[in-house]
C-alpha cells in the first residue's frame, strides 16, 4: 500500500468532490465486490471503470470519475484522489509531482519545473515510504456500468 493520502469517511465537503479521478486498490479476489461497490455508491460518469494492472504491484487500480452531482459521497477504503496526464495516460497524486520534481530538479520544489511526462506514459506516479513510486500500468479490463 502506498503514502498517499487515503480519504476514508472523512467530513469531505462536496464542493472538494465534484467531478473527481479517484483510484480504488483492491486485490484480484475483491475486484468484483468493488465494482458493484463503486456501481451503487456513486454515479460514475461515462459509466466507466478503469481495472489496471500492474507488473510491479500485486494489486489492481480502479480508476473513475464521480459525477459532480453526487451529494456528500461516502469515500471507500484505499481510495486516493488522482490526476491524469491525458496525453501520456498518466496518474499521479500532488505529493508525487511534488516528490517527482524533488527528485529531478535537486532536491527543489518549483511549481514552473518542465516534465518530460512522456518518461512516465502508463504509470501512476506515488509516494510510498516517503519517496517517489512509478508503478507502470496497463488497462486490464474496462468495466461498462
Amino acid at each position: 500500500m502506498n503514502n498517499d493520502i487515503f480519504i476514508e469517511d472523512q467530513n469531505v465537503t462536496t464542493e472538494m468532490l465534484k467531478n473527481k479521478l479517484f483510484c480504488t486498490f483492491t486485490t484480484e479476489e475483491d475486484l468484483e465486490d468493488l465494482i458493484r461497490s463503486i456501481n451503487g455508491e456513486y454515479t460514475v460518469l461515462y459509466k466507466k471503470i478503469f481495472v489496471l494492472s500492474s507488473p510491479d504491484s500485486n494489486e489492481l487500480m480502479c480508476t473513475y470519475n464521480i459525477d459532480q452531482s453526487d451529494s456528500q459521497p461516502r469515500i471507500m477504503k484505499n481510495t486516493i484522489l488522482v490526476h491524469r496526464k491525458k496525453e501520456t495516460n498518466t496518474l499521479y497524486t500532488i505529493n508525487s509531482l511534488n516528490a517527482l520534481i524533488m527528485s529531478l530538479n535537486n532536491g527543489v520544489l518549483d511549481s514552473k519545473y518542465a516534465i518530460n511526462w512522456q518518461d512516465y506514459k502508463n504509470s501512476i506516479l506515488l509516494v510510498q515510504d516517503s519517496k517517489f513510486k512509478k508503478l507502470n500500468t496497463e488497462i486490464k479490463r474496462i468495466v461498462n456500468l
